[in-house]
């Protein structure tokens, strides 16, 4: 039986099967990427079009975050998911050792700006329930429009940055995981770097967005079980605040994603300490796709949980329908959001 753990060298092909004949097996893997990188990038363009189709949007600094999240999404279903259509038909890798290294580069780098993001996502839902009457001002003072931005275009070059040595030749071995169908870090090998990332991208990150939401979440209890607040006008702000569903949406999306690689971190973990692979069958083909997959979920909560944006993707359907976009507008935007 062949190594799970194939190297690919540049300009050869690698096989990662018996029979170049492609299985029921390996069809029914082909078509779920494929269809996987169809759903990524059909919804991640439609987030996309939504938030620059309608100028509402812009009104809070969480969208050019959301805006942000759909790029690398999208970004995955471009580069990432397609390349391992083929693959999984035919049995080989066969675009040599510099894109497998691209490929496990722009996976690293796109899952730490999500990582990234979701800190700033976090950080700015704290700013508004911590200074409920002040939040404005600190949004006109800490997170404007363009600071958001600003901040998001920091995020993508030192994720870049920090996940580049791969790619630069450090540790040049590319692997090509037949089970998975997908060239992927091989983190067992670089200890030094992954330690680094952990410091620098999960450390804070995570840390951050613990705190941030057990601070809202905390609040939320406190106003619900009518503890007494002194400040009414405070009180009346933070409980306006609260009642933003961008809060549950954004610790949903947060959760969800954390939930999507979770299964992975446990396989891995458990064969790391264990010294043992797992034998199951397809298991890590569908850890590791069920983590891709979260790149899709986005749209399905935030049509469930942001009555904004199901206003923005109406306004979107419609102005694709009549090209009348400024009457449109015009028309919905003083509608009720649930409408």
């Amino acid at each position: 039986m062949p190594s799970r753990v194939l190297n690919a060298r540049t300009g050869g092909e690698v096989s990662v099967a018996g029979s170049p004949l492609a299985t029921f097996e390996s069809l029914t893997q082909a078509a779920v990427i494929a269809v996987m990188g169809v759903a990524i990038v059909v919804s991640n363009l439609l987030i996309i079009a939504a938030f620059l189709n309608f100028k509402g949007l812009s009104n809070e600094v969480i969208n050019y975050y959301l805006l942000s999240l759909a790029v690398a999404d999208l970004l995955c279903g471009l580069f990432v998911v397609p390349l391992s259509v083929y693959p999984a038909i035919t049995g080989r890798w066969m675009f040599g050792d510099l894109m497998c290294r691209l490929v496990g580069y722009v996976e690293v780098t796109l899952w730490s700006v999500s990582v990234y993001t979701f800190m700033w996502i976090s950080v700015d839902r704290y700013l508004a329930v911590r200074k409920p009457l002040r939040y404005e001002t600190v949004s006109a003072t800490v997170q404007t429009r363009t600071r958001s931005q600003c901040w998001m275009v920091f995020t993508w070059i030192s994720a870049a940055m920090l996940c580049c040595p791969p790619l630069l030749g450090y540790k040049k071995e590319a692997n090509f995981d037949k089970e998975t169908l997908i060239c992927m870090l091989d983190w067992g090998t670089t200890y030094a770097y992954t330690a680094t990332l952990v410091i620098l991208v999960l450390g804070p990150s995570v840390i951050s967005i613990v705190y941030n939401y057990f601070y809202i979440f905390s609040m939320k209890r406190k106003l619900n079980s009518g503890a007494p607040i002194h400040d009414k006008e405070y009180a009346t702000a933070l409980a306006e605040n609260l009642a933003n569903p961008s809060h549950w949406m954004s610790f949903i999306l947060v959760t969800a994603f954390w939930l999507s690689w979770a299964p992975y971190t446990g396989v891995r973990l458990y064969e790391y300490f264990t010294d043992q692979e797992l034998k199951i069958p397809m298991l890590h083909f569908g850890v590791v796709w069920l983590g891709i997959l979260n790149s899709f979920w986005k749209i399905v909560i935030l049509i469930s949980f942001s009555p904004q944006f199901r206003l923005a993707l109406r306004i979107l359907c419609l102005t694709a329908c009549c090209r009348t976009k400024g009457r449109l507008q015009a028309e919905l935007i003083g509608m009720d959001n649930d409408d």
